[in-house]
């Protein structure tokens, strides 16, 4: 039986360790599902593993792409699945693990069939975004369809984009063709959702923060400024380092807004996650325990 662990959880809640740390018990591998570490020119800001850490584990699908490709969740659902497939040709277990719930969904449930859009909206909504800012198109999509607003992520325009070009388009919420029917995968899944106390989280995610200013998340940003259109920059801890570099907010406003639209995307991505419903949860301080339940589900 071959197997794949998700180790899912909100951004800073000790993903990337527990996951190295359970990769070396079980001598696997970890393949990354986090929709920005996918980008070798940035790295700070989308906390990837430590250099030691790769050294430690193999992992895939960090540094894969450049900034300038188009990757798509589509996209990844085919290289990650081909990737899978050599992985399993030499090992039985994998971790697949990301704060990202929509790329590791496709790999464990597959994607929706959505309708043909009508490219003219698609063309005009990006207009909009160019002319007024992803704000407006947020607002326009929580009108149109709340329940999808609740868990996507509001940062990344291309997901704002393409569900407001299938409600535009067909007249119905895009959160209706995301009818949840399952994939046939040739692997078994394990579901575990990693959890802290909110205190705790939020602040494990201002100390992050803090850690991304002192290595220099403001040198980093300013060095892919060029891409600064690029749905991958549009994301927290690039979007308010360009609006400083603006001069909208002093430096202490910045780490501010950082901190906090980091805490609302990790209250987003645990809603995601709960609304889900075959996670489960154990707080991220439990090893023994995550592992434990690793083994037991496992046949060897």
């Amino acid at each position: 039986m071959k197997v794949v662990i998700v180790i899912a959880g909100p951004t800073a809640v000790g993903k990337t360790e527990l996951c190295v740390r359970l990769a070396q018990e079980l001598n696997t591998e970890i393949v990354s599902a986090d929709s920005r570490q996918f980008y070798r020119e940035i790295s700070i800001g989308t906390a990837k593993p430590t250099p030691e850490e790769m050294q430690q584990v193999r992992h895939h699908f960090i540094d894969s792409h450049s900034i300038q490709d188009y990757f798509s969740v589509g996209d990844f659902e085919r290289e990650c699945l081909q990737t899978l497939e050599e992985i399993f040709s030499r090992k039985d277990v994998v971790i697949l693990t990301g704060g990202s719930g929509l790329f590791l969904k496709t790999i464990t449930d597959g994607m929706d069939e959505m309708p043909e859009v009508d490219l003219s909206i698609r063309e005009e909504l990006m207009q909009r975004f160019a002319r007024e800012g992803i704000t407006p198109l947020v607002e326009e999509l929580k009108r149109l369809d709340p329940a999808y607003f609740e868990y996507v992520d509001r940062n990344n325009t291309q997901r704002i984009v393409r569900a407001l070009e299938v409600c535009l388009t067909t007249g119905k919420p895009y959160s209706s063709f995301r009818t949840g029917q399952k994939a046939k995968r040739p692997f078994e899944v394990i579901k575990i959702c990693l959890t802290r106390d909110r205190e705790v989280l939020y602040d494990r995610i201002n100390r992050r923060v803090n850690l991304m200013m002192e290595a220099g998340l403001i040198e980093e940003v300013q060095s892919v400024s060029h891409y600064r259109d690029h749905y991958a920059l549009k994301t927290v801890g690039y979007q308010e380092v360009f609006e400083y570099s603006d001069g909208k907010y002093d430096y202490g406003k910045m780490v501010e807004k950082i901190q906090q639209n980091s805490r609302r995307y990790a209250k987003r991505q645990l809603t995601w996650f709960r609304h889900q419903g075959d996670f489960q949860w154990f707080e991220a301080s439990d090893y023994e325990g995550i592992k434990a339940y690793v083994l037991s589900k496992i046949a060897y």
